[in-house]
């Protein structure tokens, strides 16, 4: 009987500030999103503005003054995600729970070490908020295939990696012996060093051999270089397109529980732990 119908539950103002903090899908969350990435921007632009010496002489103290009212900001934005999320810990030790811990720190810090609040452009990390306001879960999504692919590709890199130490070593070695101390190579490191240099095609120019026999290894040290760039990157590109996948655009609804993303928009309980979103 349309009487004993119960009416629906209002949610909790914990709820409410959950919902406005780590949704994107709601008008008020993404407005909270973006006034955050605005604050972000203009933080890390007076950390920036403040490292330079003629600005700073000129208007340091103001600056120092925005950057303490952001970071209590942020610390307050910090402690409400603690205060409104389900599992605390989860969140504390997750990428954005420790960068925005992180980006906090260093001007507490600075009471005590002089020069630490410059560390704050760690802050710029929060800026990755972006792809959840602006609904890119796509590129999220690209992401996630592109770490897989480095994920399964970790054992034929792990042994290229392996061969590329044991050819520089052997070459760095070679390049010792024909040169010698006399054409700047003065130890077995510093001529690895200029191995490593050269295969890389980087060529910084300040350890060059002299001798005909250098030259020419160098030579052939150069031309093994390109070869050598273009193996990690045909291993990880067999991996993506192994794993490729059709994409779909997935909501941003978020578990408070296990902090997991893309669940469906009439989803009731979490795809990954269960827990009621």
């Amino acid at each position: 009987m349309p009487g004993n119908e119960r009416p629906e539950k209002k949610p909790s103002l914990k709820e409410l500030w959950y919902t406005i903090i780590f949704e994107a899908e709601t008008p008020a969350g993404k407005r909270f999103d973006i006034i955050l990435l605005v604050a972000i921007l203009l933080s890390v632009m007076a950390v920036i503005l403040e490292s330079v010496s003629t600005i700073s002489i000129d208007f340091g103290e103001e600056l120092r003054i925005i950057e303490w009212v952001f970071t209590v900001i942020f610390t307050m934005e910090y402690l409400a995600r603690l205060y409104v999320i389900k599992n605390k810990i989860k969140y504390a030790i997750s990428f954005f729970g420790i960068v925005d811990l992180m980006s906090i720190i260093p001007t507490y810090l600075s009471l005590i070490l002089a020069g630490t609040q410059t560390l704050l452009v760690i802050r710029s990390l929060r800026l990755l908020r972006v792809f959840r306001i602006m609904k890119l879960v796509r590129y999220l999504e690209e992401a996630g295939n592109l770490s897989n692919a480095l994920k399964a590709s970790k054992a034929k890199i792990l042994v290229f990696l392996g061969t590329v130490f044991i050819l520089v070593i052997l070459v760095g070695t070679l390049m010792y012996m024909v040169e010698g101390p006399r054409n700047g190579f003065t130890s077995i490191p510093t001529s690895i060093y200029w191995a490593v240099v050269t295969l890389t095609t980087v060529g910084y120019g300040d350890i060059a051999p002299q001798t005909v026999l250098g030259q020419s290894l160098a030579a052939v040290v150069m031309i093994l270089g390109y070869g050598i760039i273009a193996v990690p990157t045909g291993i990880v590109s067999a991996e993506m397109v192994r794993q490729q996948r059709t994409i779909e655009k997935l909501p941003t609804q978020v578990c408070g529980n296990c902090m997991e993303e893309g669940h469906d928009i009439d989803a009731i309980h979490c795809k990954h732990c269960g827990a009621k979103l």
